[in-house]
């Protein structure tokens, strides 16, 4: 998408708030790859994915700055509840005050640790999950995912085309094959429909089918 279009896109969809225009902003200005923050399109577009689903129980794993995770609180019902794991500690001091300082505080919980020990402990059933953590494990946070989301529950996962190496031959990195093999493991899982949005970064939509 080019510059031009974006800021069409852009300006004909609903405006970001000044409190998530402030956390874009400061996210951009005091932490590393500011970019990995969702944004104000894909922000949208979770908050309606939300409102569309309906879930219950949200679980997302990479918090990063909050913007992803306050995006899909704002989209949740008032009952509604989203569990956000981040396995850097050193984010929360960032990260917190953000969802404590806003409308949606009391729908979310923020945890830290590995999202592959920390979610079985909950011991929660959920209706969507957002993976956006370490591109190395998307493998492993799905297959734990799968086993702790309800019957025609969604996975959204995030940097799916991961800017385009996912096609480029000489693009070994670790982090870019495991984006390569998670897309080949879902594709050939028949236990899913999936699509891949070229959104961004890549939106992969997968929702579980039912027995």
């Amino acid at each position: 998408m080019t510059e031009a279009l974006e800021e069409y896109v852009l300006g004909h969809i609903d405006p970001e708030s000044d409190y998530m225009h402030r956390l874009w902003r400061a996210t951009q200005l005091h932490l590393l790859y500011g970019r990995m923050a969702s944004g104000h399109l894909q922000g949208r577009l979770l908050k309606m994915l939300v409102g569309m689903i309906r879930p219950k129980l949200v679980l997302e794993i990479g918090t990063y700055s909050g913007y992803s995770g306050l995006c899909i609180a704002e989209g949740l019902e008032e009952d509604a509840h989203l569990h956000t794991v981040e396995i850097n500690d050193e984010q929360e001091d960032f990260t917190l005050p953000w969802f404590q300082n806003s409308p949606y505080k009391d729908r979310i919980t923020m945890h830290i640790g590995d999202a592959l020990e920390v979610v079985p402990r909950l011991g929660l059933t959920f209706d969507m999950a957002f993976i956006d953590g370490d591109k190395r494990k998307y493998v492993e946070y799905y297959e734990m995912v799968m086993e702790h989301l309800n019957e025609g529950g969604y996975i959204l996962a995030d940097n799916t085309l991961w800017d385009g190496h996912v096609v480029e031959e000489d693009a070994k990195d670790a982090q870019t094959e495991g984006i390569r093999m998670f897309n080949d493991f879902v594709a050939a899982d028949k236990r899913v429909e999936k699509v891949i949005l070229p959104l961004r970064d890549g939106l992969s939509i997968i929702k579980k089918l039912k027995n």
